[in-house]
């Protein structure tokens, strides 16, 4: 298939998108976890009630489902496509003023907000993107193409079929979720409404990536106790929470941290502390890609807790653990024609598939423990998160040929029987 150009599409979506304030809140209990994210939701329910799809729904809960109708008549699996509306609370997601930068020439980029620069001697994988259309942040915000640009190359690419009925494909289901950034993104999604057999999500970074693989992932909160009097007369009679928290965390290995840590192994990650005299919450994020590893994580701090109550009495603090999200690999083993697909379809437009597991999550990890299988593709975006997030629109539009060309592998691919759909 031929490289088609989606890019003055893409960069217009990309645009419009994320100049729409979504950032999610995990302290919050409503769902969606903040108002905004409904501003995007009904915007996409009127761009794709525009585009003509059909079956275009959008719950109480912010999930909105439509459908591409099929072009052939040949029985073939349904196929989902994935993006999540929110952004991360990790920075600030508010007045969003993209820079765009075409024909990129290699050097620095001002970010006009802050006055940092976005070089390629920090980032070297910008040497890769010269040439390039790029989009970044003024530096005073994310750029919140974690997943706006998922969202724009799906309906890019919707749009495009629908303009050009003689691509066979099969039925397609397209669904935006909310909270995927705190970690709910799939936890009230309907998959019997959705209706797919197997989904990908858009929501992955350079150009190639492919993944079947998350880390397990875990949530602790380790509290300590404290007593609290007035400073000025504490001797012998204050204890100190804060002290113990950091006491505790002083226990825990050092090598065992996200800066200490790549390619497959795994961390446990201090997320923040709070609290006060009197009592004192550290919150951990466990991450492994082996269930045996990350229950080893889980026994480091309960041992921790002990050493401590050895010292301090028993009432001296608690360890809580909640499971989060675990391996998709351990499903997606059983459905690598999805993996044999994405490659097929990368490969023929040139794209050398990188095939490494992810080193965070996605939607797709819940909802293949769910019963629907979903990798994870590529959408062209780096440093997410951060004042440093930036896209190629180029790589969005090598990924909406995927995307495309996966649609149209899906009518030939020779499905054995058997084999689980």
């Amino acid at each position: 298939m031929a490289n088609i150009s989606l890019n003055k599409a893409l960069l217009a979506r990309l645009l419009r998108y994320t100049q729409i304030y979504t950032t999610s809140d995990a302290s919050s209990q409503t769902v969606p976890s903040t108002p905004q994210q409904w501003d995007l939701l009904h915007l996409l329910k009127e761009e794709m009630q525009a585009l003509g799809l059909s079956d275009i729904s959008l719950d109480d809960k912010g999930y909105l489902f439509a459908t591409l109708p099929a072009t052939i008549d040949k029985p073939v699996p349904v196929l989902g496509l994935l993006a999540h509306v929110d952004t991360a609370p990790a920075f600030n997601g508010k007045n969003v003023k993209p820079q765009v930068i075409e024909r990129y020439g290699g050097n620095d980029i001002l970010l006009a907000g802050s006055g940092d620069k976005l070089s390629a001697k920090v980032f070297p994988s910008l040497n890769k993107l010269i040439g390039h259309t790029l989009v970044t942040t003024d530096g005073t915000s994310l750029l919140g193409a974690d997943d706006k640009s998922g969202i724009a190359i799906i309906l890019s690419v919707v749009e495009y079929l629908l303009a050009h009925p003689e691509i066979p494909h099969g039925k397609i289901r397209i669904g935006f979720t909310p909270d995927e950034e705190i970690g709910r993104g799939a936890k009230h999604f309907d998959v019997a409404k959705f209706g797919a057999d197997v989904a990908y999500t858009l929501d992955g970074g350079p150009v190639g990536e492919l993944q079947y693989e998350t880390f397990n992932a875990d949530e602790a909160t380790v509290t300590l106790y404290g007593r609290s009097v007035h400073p000025g007369y504490a001797k012998d009679t204050m204890i100190n929470a804060w002290t113990r928290a950091c006491e505790y965390q002083h226990l825990l290995p050092p090598h065992l941290t996200p800066p200490t840590s790549e390619a497959r192994q795994g961390f446990i990650f201090l997320r923040n502390m709070e609290g006060s005299t009197d009592e004192c919450r550290i919150h951990y994020a466990l991450r492994s890609f082996e269930r045996a590893e990350i229950e080893n994580y889980q026994k480091m701090l309960f041992e921790t807790m002990e050493k401590m109550q050895q010292k301090y009495g028993e009432q001296c603090g608690k360890v809580e653990i909640k499971e989060h999200y675990r391996n998709m690999g351990e499903v997606l083993v059983h459905y690598l024609y999805l993996i044999d697909i994405a490659k097929q379809a990368m490969e023929s437009q040139g794209i050398t598939p990188n095939i490494d597991p992810i080193r965070g999550g996605t939607d797709g990890a819940r909802l293949s423990f769910m019963g629907l299988p979903t990798p994870n593709l590529f959408t062209g975006g780096e440093n997410f998160h951060g004042p440093f997030e930036f896209i190629s629109v180029d790589t969005m539009n090598q990924s909406a040929n995927v995307v495309i060309n996966i649609a149209q592998k899906f009518t030939t691919y020779p499905f054995h029987s058997g084999e689980s759909l």
